[in-house]
C-alpha cells in the first residue's frame, strides 16, 4: 500500500453519479490492493461466493476465499456485491443427485436451494448490500426463454421466483438483481425484458437487472446499449453493469500472434469506454452502479478465453496497473464538468 497515485480517484470522480467496482480474488486484493482501495468503492468476489466455491459437499460450506475479500472490503470501506446464488455454472454436481446417483426430486432440489441460500445470504445479512441472486436463465437462440438445465429440467421455471423468494427472506434490506450477458442484443434483450416483467408481475422480490456488458471495441452499439437501458428501465428496475470489460478483439477474431494491443486497438477502446460512460451519466438516475470484472491488464479473465494462449487487454489500467488513455478519456468527462 506504499504506492503514490498521481491521476485522480475513479469512484471519487464519480461520486455523485454511482459506485464503481471491481471484480476481485484472493491474488489480486494482494497484487492490486493499492490500486482497488485507491480507484474503486465497491467489489464482487470473482468466483470465490460461487456454488463450487463455497459448498462443494452437501454437509461442507468453504467460506474461507469468500470471508477474505468480505474482510478487504469491510478494511477499505468497500460496498461489497455478492455473485452469485444460483447459476447452471459452477453448481457442484452433487446439488441434483439423490442418494443413489439419480436425479432428485423437485421438492428436494428446491429445499436445497433454501438452505444454500439461506446459509450463504445469511452470513453476509447487512454486510452485503446486493446479490446477483440468478445467473444467465436465458436461452440466446431460437424462440425458446429459458436456456435448458438441470435447474429447469428438474424444477422447471419456478426454480427462479423461488430463488429471489429465499433471499428476500434470508436478508430482506440486500438489493437482489437478476444477471445475464448479451444483454444488448436485441433478440436477448427482449426476452430478457419478458422474463423481468413476469417476476415483477407474479410480484416477486426483484430490485435490479445486472447488464454484465462484457462488450468489445465493435459490440454492441451505442445505440443498441441505449435501447436496452431504456427497455429494462421501463419495468420500473435498478440497473447495473455488473461485469464490464471492454475486449480489444471482435468476437470472431481468433488470433493469437499479439504480444500487446495495437494501436488503432488501443484508440478503440478508448473512444468506446468514453461513449458508454457518456451513456451511463446520461442516465445517471436508473443506473445504480457500474462494476468492471477486474481491475488492471496484468490479470483478466479473459487471459485465454474463449482462445487458449492469447492475452487480452480490456480494463482501464494496463499491466503495470497505470492508467491508460481510457481511464483519461473516462476522468475527463467528469473532470471537465463545470
Amino acid at each position: 500500500m506504499n504506492r503514490t497515485f498521481t491521476e485522480p480517484s475513479l469512484h471519487q470522480l464519480y461520486a455523485d453519479y454511482f459506485p464503481i467496482g471491481a471484480a476481485v480474488n484472493p491474488r489480486t486484493i494482494r497484487q492490486q490492493e493499492a490500486l482497488i482501495a485507491h480507484h474503486f468503492n465497491s467489489i464482487t468476489a470473482e468466483n470465490e461466493m460461487k456454488f463450487i466455491s463455497v459448498h462443494p459437499d452437501p454437509d461442507r460450506y468453504t467460506f474461507e476465499r469468500a470471508d477474505e475479500l468480505m474482510a478487504f472490503a469491510e478494511r477499505h470501506g468497500l460496498k461489497m456485491r455478492g455473485h452469485t446464488l444460483v447459476w447452471h455454472n459452477q453448481t457442484s454436481g452433487w446439488l441434483f443427485e439423490d442418494k443413489i446417483g439419480g436425479r432428485v426430486s423437485r421438492e428436494e432440489l428446491l429445499r436445497r436451494m433454501k438452505e444454500h441460500i439461506d446459509t450463504v445470504v445469511g452470513r453476509y445479512r447487512g454486510r452485503i448490500y446486493a446479490w446477483d441472486v440468478v445467473n444467465e436463465v436465458i436461452a440466446d437462440e431460437g424462440e425458446e426463454l429459458l436456456r435448458r438445465s438441470l435447474w429447469t429440467e428438474i424444477a422447471g421455471d419456478s426454480f427462479i421466483a423461488k430463488a429471489f423468494e429465499y433471499a428476500h427472506a434470508a436478508d430482506p434490506e440486500a438489493e437482489l438483481f437478476y444477471n445475464d450477458y448479451n444483454e444488448s442484443n436485441p433478440h436477448k434483450r427482449e426476452k430478457i425484458y419478458r422474463l423481468l416483467k413476469s417476476l415483477i408481475e407474479q410480484g416477486v422480490p426483484i430490485h435490479g437487472f445486472g447488464m454484465q456488458a462484457h462488450w468489445n471495441i465493435y459490440d454492441p452499439s451505442i445505440d443498441e446499449i441505449r435501447a436496452a437501458i431504456e427497455r429494462y428501465a421501463s419495468l420500473g428496475l435498478k440497473l447495473q453493469l455488473t461485469e464490464l470489460d471492454i475486449s480489444v478483439f471482435a468476437f470472431d477474431d481468433r488470433r493469437t500472434d499479439l504480444k500487446e494491443p495495437t494501436a488503432e486497438m488501443l484508440k478503440l477502446q478508448e473512444a468506446r469506454y468514453e461513449d458508454i460512460f457518456k451513456l451511463l451519466i446520461e442516465y445517471r438516475d436508473v443506473i445504480t452502479g457500474v462494476t468492471f470484472w477486474g481491475t488492471a491488464d496484468d490479470y483478466t479473465w479473459l487471459d485465454h478465453f474463449p482462445v487458449r494462449g492469447r492475452k487480452n487487454w480490456p480494463l482501464l489500467f494496463d499491466t503495470r496497473q497505470e492508467p491508460k488513455n481510457a481511464y483519461w478519456r473516462v476522468a475527463n468527462l467528469v473532470l471537465k464538468q463545470p
